[in-house]
C-alpha cells in the first residue's frame, strides 16, 4: 500500500510540476519577446506620415518652379516673337531716313510742290512705321548727353570737346533700338573725349 501511495503521490506531483513549468508566466515569455523584437506600429505610420509630407512638399515646390518657368516663357514668346521681324523692318526704316538725307537742302527749299509731297510722304511712311513697331514693344534710343553703355552703345569714333565730360554721347550715327529688356540694336554713336571724367563728378555729393 505503502509503494502504490508512493506510486500515486509520484504521479500526481507531476502534473502539478507541469502546471507549474507550463504556467501563465512562462506563456507569457515568448510573447513579450516576440513585441520586443517587432516594430511599433506607430512608430510605422508616423515615419510613413512624414515620408509622404516630404514628397508632397518636393512635388509642391516643383510644380510651383515649373508654373513660374512656363509663365515666363510664355511672356517671353510674346515679347520677342517678333524680334527677328521688326529688326528686318528696321533696316526699311533706316533707307527711308537715308531717302530723306540724301535731299540737297537746296532742292527742299525750292519749294517744289511734288518735291515737297514726296517728302511728306516719305516722313509720314517713316513715322506710320516706327509707331507700329513701338506698339510691339520696340522703342527707340536717344542716347545724345548720356554717359555710354556698351550694353546699349555702339562708340565708332571719339570726338575731342572738353566742354562735356568724358565719354559722352555726343553724335548719333545710327539710332539703337530695344525690344523688351533686351537689345534689339544699339545705338552707334560718337562719344567725347578730353573732358572731365564722369566719375569724378558722380562722386560729388551736395552740400547739406
Amino acid at each position: 500500500m505503502t509503494d502504490e501511495t508512493n506510486k500515486n503521490g509520484t504521479e500526481a506531483a507531476a502534473p502539478e510540476e507541469i502546471v507549474k513549468a507550463t504556467g501563465p508566466e512562462a506563456a507569457e515569455k515568448p510573447e513579450a519577446g516576440a513585441s520586443a523584437a517587432g516594430p511599433d506600429p506607430l512608430e510605422l505610420a508616423k515615419a510613413e506620415s512624414a515620408d509622404l509630407r516630404d514628397k508632397y512638399l518636393r512635388l509642391a515646390a516643383e510644380m510651383d518652379n515649373l508654373r513660374r518657368r512656363t509663365e515666363r516663357d510664355v511672356k517671353d514668346a510674346k515679347s520677342y516673337s517678333v524680334a527677328g521681324f521688326a529688326r528686318d523692318m528696321l533696316a526699311v526704316s533706316d533707307n527711308l531716313r537715308r531717302a530723306l538725307e540724301a535731299i540737297p537742302a537746296e532742292a527742299r527749299e525750292s519749294g517744289d510742290a511734288g518735291l515737297t509731297a514726296l517728302i511728306e510722304g516719305v516722313e509720314m511712311t517713316e513715322r506710320s512705321m516706327l509707331a507700329a513697331l513701338e506698339r510691339h514693344g520696340v522703342k527707340q534710343l536717344d542716347p545724345t548727353g548720356q554717359r555710354f553703355d556698351p550694353n546699349f552703345h555702339q562708340a565708332m569714333f571719339e570726338v575731342p570737346n572738353p566742354e562735356v565730360p568724358n565719354n559722352t554721347v555726343v553724335q548719333v550715327v545710327q539710332a539703337g533700338y530695344t525690344i523688351g529688356e533686351r537689345v534689339l540694336r544699339p545705338a552707334m554713336v560718337g562719344v567725347a573725349k578730353g573732358g572731365p571724367k564722369i566719375v569724378a563728378a558722380e562722386s560729388e555729393t551736395p552740400a547739406a
